[in-house]
């Protein structure tokens, strides 16, 4: 006990008297007694609201997830909403929550603690996706909305994230003013947690009907499905919300060979199959690529828990099963719903696709040879939905997506979207077959006409204080000591997000770069591939993007042309010291 520092013990014996409840003053006695590390994990700082919200493990204390640290963000927020919007009455907030546990119990303290101040609530009937969230705040016109989810963290974690009105997470200058109205709440003394029963509006089909027929407007070749009905589609929402919409999506669409992992369709916060929830883990599709090859289909997709992102597999050659990764789905995505829209006449030349810097540059490459404008923003979906909101008018948002697995079609939503993803994944597959072509066949097909672009990412974990410093100290030395070549590939320009410059290194022309401040740091090398370091903002994390490029003369050419670009970025990482 005397390695605990007296500031931490008195902090936590505040939680072992009135007004906590019974429960919690008997967990944090219990770690006071026989737990010094837990205790220490728990109360050494307080959970912090950061841009993107909540984020931590559930458990007693104030580093922690639970009713009372959910309770005074909420307080927080409700006191910002009402600085706002002082002549909305009442003004309204929609809430949502997954699979995770504690959802429903963090849900419902939200909602009693924004209907305590007057404002009205509109609480789902039960778990449901993270873009039905975002696209019930502008359907029911609220104000705000709040999704509790930890996405795919593990199942210790749970979160909170918060919406303004236009349907997209807080940005600017928003998040920042959030924040400091949360962290003026000291004291649970100071949060009203008596709900006002009145004032909470219990929603559920009415919102899924309009959602689901949003989607269903997004079908750009409906005839071309009705040939396709047949393609057989394997489905996993892991244990999440995306359990009951995506097949209903999907069957709206057209397609009626809907196969589900029957084990992941248990709803379930402890996702008992697998060891992470995570599309981007290949181990999570392990059950529905399984399944797939029992039934012969043609398409693997699984969905995360708060059915926002999503993983597929496809078939190659061989008729073996291959997992595309993020920035993979995301070019096909692009390039099937710009070549529609240019085939069906509906291009006015004021259209727009996003995507975030670390995603691929082959994106970008599609979009400008079919004559359609493509902004770079910032990692997180919250600046895609920024820049929709800001052209609003004045451009026709298209689609957007990034490399972690997250994509939108379409502005009903105003976040990335797993349930029309899948829906328009399948579409896709449904367009390449009535040419006679795989997904696999015609991502190589993109790669032969747009350059061959291979991406992966490496992510070192180092945590507490002396990690944070270390992580630290990479980004600093990667800023005063750049590598002058990597792979034997000269450097051409290097983007610096926090001095918002891109310094071209041949002509050593400094030009600024129009996004918001941000620690990361870019190299793009002369045969056009991108390296991007960036530390996690929600996770103790440094990521490194690797994306390299090169010709691609002949398809038959592309086992070979992929193991070169993997050994390229092999020699990328060398040369960064990080192999």
């Amino acid at each position: 006990m005397n390695k605990i520092d007296p500031k931490i013990l008195e902090k936590a014996r505040q939680w072992t008297m009135p007004p906590y409840d019974e429960q919690t003053r008997r967990q944090v006695q219990y770690l006071i007694d026989n737990d010094s590390a837990e205790l220490i994990e728990s109360f050494y700082t307080d959970l912090e609201f950061g841009t993107g919200g909540l984020r931590g493990i559930m458990g007693p204390g104030t580093n922690r997830m639970n009713i009372y640290t959910v309770g005074m963000a909420t307080q927080g927020l409700a006191n910002y909403l009402k600085m706002n919007f002082p002549d909305k009455n009442p003004i309204q907030v929609v809430i949502a929550h997954d699979c995770r546990n504690n959802g429903r119990l963090f849900a419902q303290t939200t909602a009693n603690v924004l209907s305590a101040n007057g404002i009205k609530v509109f609480l789902f009937d039960d778990l449901r996706p993270t873009p039905e969230l975002s696209f019930a705040v502008r359907f029911l016109g609220c104000q705000s909305g709040i999704v509790i989810t930890a996405s795919h963290n593990p199942k210790e974690y749970n979160g909170y994230k918060a919406y303004w009105e236009d349907g997209g997470q807080l940005v600017s200058p928003h998040d920042k003013n959030v924040i400091a109205e949360v962290n003026k709440i000291k004291s649970i003394q100071e949060v009203n947690f008596t709900g006002n029963p009145e004032l909470i509006e219990t929603i559920g089909e009415s919102v899924d009907k309009a959602y689901i027929a949003a989607i269903k407007n997004l079908s750009l070749y409906p005839e071309i499905i009705a040939q396709h009905k047949n393609l057989k589609i394997v489905y996993t929402p892991i244990h999440g919300t995306g359990v009951k919409l995506a097949p209903w999506a999907l069957r709206e669409f057209g397609f009626e060979q809907i196969i589900t992992v029957d084990e992941q369709m248990v709803v379930s916060g402890d996702f008992p199959t697998v060891h992470s929830p995570n599309p981007e883990e290949p181990a999570a599709l392990d059950l529905a690529i399984k399944k797939a090859r029992e039934t012969g289909a043609d398409l693997v997709m699984g969905t995360d828990p708060d059915g926002d992102r999503v993983g597929i597999a496809v078939k190659d050659e061989k008729g073996e099963f291959v997992l595309l990764n993020g920035n993979q789905t995301a070019s096909l995505l692009i390039y099937y719903i710009l070549k529609a829209w240019k085939a069906k006449g509906l291009f006015k030349g004021n259209e727009f696709i996003v995507k975030t810097i670390v995603t691929s540059e082959l994106i970008k490459i599609i979009a400008q040879k079919e004559g359609v404008k493509c902004f770079d923003v910032l990692t997180g979906f919250k600046y895609i939905a920024d820049l929709i909101r800001r052209l609003e008018g004045s451009m026709q948002f298209i689609a957007g997506g990034e490399e972690s697995y997250g994509f939108l079609t379409g502005d009903f939503v105003r976040d990335k979207d797993a349930i029309s993803t899948c829906c328009m994944i399948a579409e896709t597959a449904a367009w390449a077959t009535n040419q006679g072509k795989s997904l696999y066949r015609l991502l190589k097909e993109i790669y032969l006409e747009y350059g061959f672009y291979k991406e992966t990412l490496l992510s070192l974990t180092r945590k507490g204080i002396a990690g944070t410093e270390e992580i630290h100290q990479m980004m600093e030395n990667y800023r005063k000591n750049p590598p002058q070549q990597l792979a034997g590939i000269k450097l051409t320009v290097i983007k610096d997000y926090i001095s918002q410059t891109e310094t071209n290194l041949l002509t050593h022309e400094t030009l600024p770069i129009d996004l918001p401040k941000s620690d990361v740091l870019q190299f793009f090398l002369e045969d056009g591939s991108k390296i991007t370091v960036r530390p996690s903002g929600t996770e103790p994390k440094i990521k490194f993007y690797f994306g390299a490029k090169t010709t691609l003369h002949q398809i038959e050419d592309y086992e070979k042309v992929n193991r070169f670009l993997s050994e390229k970025i092999e020699a990328i990482k060398h040369d960064m010291g990080l192999a």
